[in-house]
């Protein structure tokens, strides 16, 4: 998809969007004792009230997984043998990315790990791929719990593909990534260059993503040591490779060539443990309404639109996004898409326009809900297998946190509408799918008809690039 963007100046955008989450930070402690690696999470609103109670799972699997299986499968993965001929084994080429983000909400880092795993691709490196660290706030479990320090999730147990180790185009020569576990073999303590992202970083501060992507990438391929890491420098608050001052600016967009066409997109699909979690739960999802007067799908994600709601205390990260003027976050920018926002920081009406696109009432989500139905069914000739005579809409899964009465109020409203309505609240999880819930909510929104995001979540932008990668229509890809 070529680009052919201007933007506004960057320096006002990056200067007050720093000093909001300063402000945050400061606000909040509990925010920045989880900042694990100078991480930043631009849905800081997820995280729980300081005097809420955590709600652990229930039932036979009310401990946390231990993964004990995955962890034996991924260690015997095909790539981790000293013997293979180069560029794997003892003489690869490999790269570890030390300053990579954790302990913050999922969908910021998964940011990160496709793009780092991009890099090492055309650098000509193995990726290392790392377990996904989770923040206590976010954590199902409550501590008493654990079974570790921290909780960890492998990534196979999220995703699966060339970004967790899996294979390649045949013939492609590229190293496969390894585990972490496996880097300290192949690669000794004392056999790694490190690379300070200070060393890098600077001179990159207002380049364009392509021109990131590609200044790192010589870095890595001219590089002559084969094993390098990638370590933070410590003054940097966003000492990421790829940090949010990129994800959350329109200069993002000029990586999608590139990205898109990378074998760590083209090949991501979601983990077994995602996809039975979805399997198991399709009943949730048949139609309870009368029939309609034409054939329709038999398959309910053919006629379901999934609609990410962000609830809980993100009403206040709203009011924060409405001060600092902020767009939409990374791939939910690209200006094809309907429903843009432009931000009008003069306007009388500003902070009702935020309010109603970031924190919506009953009445803007049945209102919203109501046109994405009616214009998908305008356009559903030429999207697909469907003719226009099968186009239905109305299954309706909620992607939200929110567990109040709100929730079933709206969802008595949409039923009205004539929608047979399911939430996140709703799926039954064993605890290993509870563990990757947050993908199984992003599968669902995957495979759905439609799919209406909140176009400042890092959750939102990624289940957007997943869709754009399927080449889904932009009438299926809305935001409030």
């Amino acid at each position: 998809m070529a680009l052919s963007l201007r933007w506004r100046p960057r320096g006002i955008f990056v200067a007050a969007c720093l000093l909001f989450l300063l402000l945050l930070l400061v606000a909040h402690p509990r925010i920045r004792r989880n900042m694990w690696i100078n991480g930043s999470d631009v849905d800081a609103g997820t995280l729980a009230p300081k005097d809420s109670k955590k709600e652990e799972p229930q039932g036979i699997d009310a401990l946390p997984p231990d993964y004990t299986v995955l962890k034996k499968w991924e260690a015997a993965l095909p790539q981790h043998n000293l013997t293979l001929p180069f560029p794997e084994g003892k003489k690869g080429r490999y790269v570890k990315f030390s300053n990579q983000s954790g302990g913050i909400g999922w969908n910021n880092c998964f940011n990160e790990v496709l793009m780092n795993a991009h890099l090492a691709y055309i650098s000509g490196r193995g990726y290392v791929f790392r377990d996904y660290y989770w923040s206590a706030e976010h954590y199902r479990w409550p501590r008493e719990k654990w079974t570790t320090d921290q909780p960890h999730t492998p990534l196979n147990a999220i995703v699966s593909g060339p970004v967790a180790g899996g294979p390649f185009d045949a013939g492609d020569p590229a190293p496969r990534a390894i585990s972490e576990e496996w880097f300290d073999v192949v690669c000794p303590v004392k056999e790694r260059r490190l690379i300070n992202t200070r060393d890098v970083k600077p001179a990159l501060a207002d380049a364009s993503g392509i021109d990131t992507l590609n200044a790192w990438k010589k870095v890595l391929r001219d590089a002559p040591e084969r094993c390098i890491e990638v370590v933070p420098a410590p003054e940097d608050p966003w000492a990421q490779t790829f940090d949010l001052g990129l994800f959350g600016n329109p200069r993002v967009l000029t990586l999608w060539d590139s990205f898109s066409q990378s074998p760590i997109s083209r090949f991501l699909e979601a983990s077994p443990i995602v996809r039975s979690a979805v399997e198991g739960n399709t009943y949730l999802f048949t139609p309870h309404g009368p029939r309609p007067p034409h054939p329709a799908p038999r398959n309910p994600f053919d006629r379901m639109l999934a609609l990410h709601l962000r609830r809980g205390d993100y009403e206040g990260h709203c009011r924060g996004l409405e001060y600092i003027n902020s767009l939409f976050y990374s791939w939910s920018l690209f200006p094809h898409l309907l429903d843009r926002f432009v931000p009008t920081p003069d306007a009388p009406d500003k902070y009702d326009r935020f309010l109603e696109r970031c924190w919506p009432d009953i009445n803007g989500v049945l209102r919203k809900a109501a046109d994405s139905r009616r214009d998908y069914l305008k356009q559903a000739e030429g999207l697909g297998p469907l003719s226009h005579s099968e186009a239905t809409l109305d299954v309706m899964y909620i992607l939200t946190n929110e567990k109040s009465a709100w929730i079933d109020e709206l969802k008595r409203a949409l039923q009205q509408d004539g929608w047979t309505v399911a939430t996140t609240q709703d799926l039954v999880l064993n605890s290993e799918q509870t563990d990757v819930s947050m993908a199984v909510d992003m599968e669902i929104a995957r495979r759905a008809a439609v799919f209406v995001g909140n176009g400042w979540s890092s959750f939102t932008s990624n289940i957007v690039y997943e869709r754009l990668l399927d080449k889904r229509d932009p009438v299926t890809i809305r935001f409030m």
